[in-house]
């Protein structure tokens, strides 16, 4: 019985693939589209605009001009029109209608016209120390602090609140510590409703005291 030799296995070829084959099309697209994303990605995140942050604490009815401003570059990925562009044309005769805080952006929904603005400027002298926490742009509530009647039988009336939450404008002759000493003038912002009985608590013996609110200032 004779027994046929097996066929020597033949190599296959490998072939060079060409413009051709799917496989290598597919290949090229996607090494370009990961090339194109990097790309857009690297260029996204060095794009800045400039944009208007405030040089010191703006507060309500405050004239805001290029002199109360700095300009920030900025990377924003959207919503950059709600902000105050620092390479387009500052709006004439607007004031603050809100307080914006030293370094903060501006944005357009804090600017308004000065009518908008229903406070007034009114001084309050200070006869005892205070926390230093009462700056411009903190908010405070004014108590009104009867004068201690002459004589020795006489009942002293209660401290009454006067206003709450009204903006400190500013600090005249602040102290470099932990308190303000006593002397100094605190301008605040009372509003226009609020006006008499705070103008009737100045006028008459006794004093006006400043209490901040929790986190003034912080």
């Amino acid at each position: 019985m004779s027994t046929d030799p097996l066929p020597a296995p033949v190599a296959a070829r490998l072939r060079r693939p060409t413009w051709r084959d799917p496989r290598l099309v597919v290949g090229v697209v996607i090494v370009a589209a990961s090339v194109a994303l990097g790309s857009w990605a690297v260029s996204s995140a060095g794009r800045t605009v400039p944009v208007y942050a405030a040089d010191g604490t703006l507060t309500p009815g405050e004239t805001v001009d290029v002199a109360r401003l700095r300009t920030v570059d900025v990377r924003i990925d959207a919503g950059t029109e709600l902000y105050l562009r620092a390479d387009e044309e500052l709006p004439e005769q607007v004031v603050a209608l809100r307080v914006v805080d030293d370094g903060e952006l501006v944005a357009r929904s804090a600017l308004g016209d000065a009518a908008d603005v229903d406070v007034r400027s009114v001084s309050v002298p200070i006869d005892q120390a205070m926390s230093s926490r009462v700056k411009a742009g903190s908010a405070v509530d004014l108590w009104s602090t009867p004068e201690a009647p002459a004589g020795a039988d006489a009942a002293a009336e209660e401290p009454a609140p006067l206003v709450e939450g009204v903006v400190v404008e500013q600090v005249d002759e602040a102290g470099a510590g932990l308190v303000v000493a006593d002397g100094a003038t605190l301008h605040v912002l009372v509003p226009s409703d609020d006006l008499p009985v705070v103008l009737r608590a100045l006028a008459v013996p006794g004093s006006v005291t400043v209490v901040p609110q929790a986190g003034a200032g912080v």
